[in-house]
């Protein structure tokens, strides 16, 4: 472990990284959810140590950090999957469908006792409020790219697909 890192739960976080992001994005306050943004794509989530030291760099409080860090829906204190599938719950999903839809991927996935994310780290899988495209109904979101009228059929199509691409 070099001087500029610190290990996270097996995850080197590069402090030259952050430094790097803070330094484009700016030292202001108002530069917190770019900052927060820029990690969580690098690493899938925000770790606690991040936090702290981007709480120390912007000369905020932690406090105020972790709030952010946790009112909004984007960001994530725990690692999140490679691919991040959205299943939406909305009332016309829930109608058409969507709930055997996530039971589906989550049996695909074998994701059991109430966890979100895989084992091996390639999958989480998530109930949303809506993804706005009731039209479409039910629907799926996998890294941002929409899959509608979805099936449990169609859905263990997609998921094999991914896997396949894992192995290659």
């Amino acid at each position: 472990m070099t001087i500029a890192s610190l290990e996270v739960e097996g995850t080197d976080l590069d402090l030259d990284f952050l430094h790097s992001v803070i330094m484009e994005k700016g030292t202001e306050s108002s530069a917190l959810i770019p900052v927060l943004q820029a990690i969580q794509d690098k690493y899938r989530y925000l770790s606690k140590e991040a936090l702290f030291e981007v709480a120390r760099a912007l000369q905020i409080a932690p406090a105020t950090v972790f709030g952010v860090a946790t009112f909004y829906a984007q960001f994530s204190l725990e690692p999140k999957g490679k691919y991040i599938i959205k299943v939406c719950d909305g009332t016309a999903c829930h109608v058409r469908g969507s709930i055997p839809v996530y039971d589906a991927i989550c049996k695909k996935v074998k994701l059991v006792d109430g966890k979100f994310t895989t084992e091996d780290g390639l999958f989480t899988v998530e109930t949303v409020s809506c993804l706005g495209a009731c039209g479409l109904a039910p629907v799926v979101t996998i890294n941002d790219q929409v899959y509608g009228q979805v099936t449990t059929e169609a859905i263990e199509v997609i998921v094999d697909s991914l896997m396949r691409e894992e192995l290659e």
